[in-house]
């Protein structure tokens, strides 16, 4: 037991006298622990022996000049392996984020923008930092907001243009949602669908709990205009498989419509009335910003506006 004033022992041996242990061991000899700590052999014998003092037992058995490494040694020398290579790790990891492929760049977004709008800013911003990495979350509302809030992530992607607790919102894109149908559909053939145009016609709805869909339906309502809604789903992008699939029309959000319209076998066509989409940037106030923010907010600007575009182009 120490003294009231005694130092404890293991806050007497430092850092440098494992060190010196370390670099006998790795040398072999004083000597050449001295030039791999660029010191001299007087200074690390001082050092090697003072630290078998304060341990109370010899590390090493003196033979002819020569350090000879014993069982406990070798017991000790097991333990320093193991800890250097931590801090070798650490130190790599240290290096790395020096360099431009180290950080990477956390993103949370709905999951219909996982397959819409980001994949094509993430091919903006590989084209000008071919070495930045994103890291891409989908996640739905109210976690969305929440995870924000929580400055949890770099940047979110969202439906609302509202900006949550702790954060700022940047809208990027305000659009209409638009109807999706077979190519093969009679309807098809109009570049513009009146609700009148849906009666008695199967439909494929969001779920039950989407605002799209409340507000869809309201709509109708007020229109007085049936459909047969013969299935539902959450996800936008099923929506579109299962009208690609000739199981009714819909109407979805047009990132994911234009999507799923790539194949030819899908159409897009507007509305004659407005139901308002729009898309948000969220970024956290509280959590440092990366370099490779900026650069994707201008990758998700330019996307944006090439998404409007091609809905105008929409026959």
């Amino acid at each position: 037991m120490t003294g009231p004033t005694e130092t404890p022992l293991a806050h007497r041996i430092t850092h440098r006298h494992i060190e010196v242990f370390r670099a006998v061991m790795t040398a072999g000899s004083a000597t050449g622990a001295a030039d791999l700590l660029h010191s001299s052999q007087p200074t690390v014998s001082r050092e090697l022996a003072r630290l078998e003092s304060l341990l109370g037992y010899a590390l090493f058995e003196r033979i002819q000049g020569r350090l000879r490494a014993n069982a406990r040694a070798l017991a000790l020398w097991d333990e320093v392996q193991r800890s250097w290579q931590g801090l070798e790790r650490v130190v790599d990891r240290a290096v790395a984020l020096g360099r431009p492929d180290a950080v990477q760049l956390a993103v949370l977004c709905l999951p219909a923008l996982a397959h819409a709008l980001l994949p094509g800013a993430a091919a903006r911003l590989m084209q000008g930092q071919p070495h930045a990495r994103l890291s891409v979350t989908p996640q739905d509302s109210p976690l969305l907001e929440e995870w924000m809030s929580a400055q949890r992530f770099d940047l979110g992607l969202c439906e609302q243009t509202a900006a949550p607790p702790g954060t700022r919102a940047e809208v990027l894109l305000t659009l209409d949602e638009v109807a999706v149908l077979p190519a093969s559909h009679a309807l098809a053939r109009q570049p513009v669908l009146q609700l009148a145009d849906f009666a008695n016609q199967p439909f494929v709805s969001l779920s039950a709990d989407d605002p799209y869909r409340r507000i869809i339906d309201a709509r109708f309502a007020e229109a007085a205009v049936p459909r047969t809604l013969r299935m539902e789903t959450h996800s936008a992008a099923a929506v579109c498989a299962m009208v690609e699939h000739g199981l009714g029309l819909a109407i979805v959000n047009p990132l994911t419509a234009l999507t799923a319209a790539a194949n030819g076998r899908l159409v897009v066509r507007r509305l004659a009335l407005s139901i308002p989409f729009s898309v948000a940037a969220v970024l956290p106030l509280y959590r440092p910003p990366l370099p490779e923010v900026a650069p994707m907010l201008e990758a998700l600007r330019a996307e944006a506006a090439e998404v409007a575009r091609r809905l105008e182009a929409v026959a």
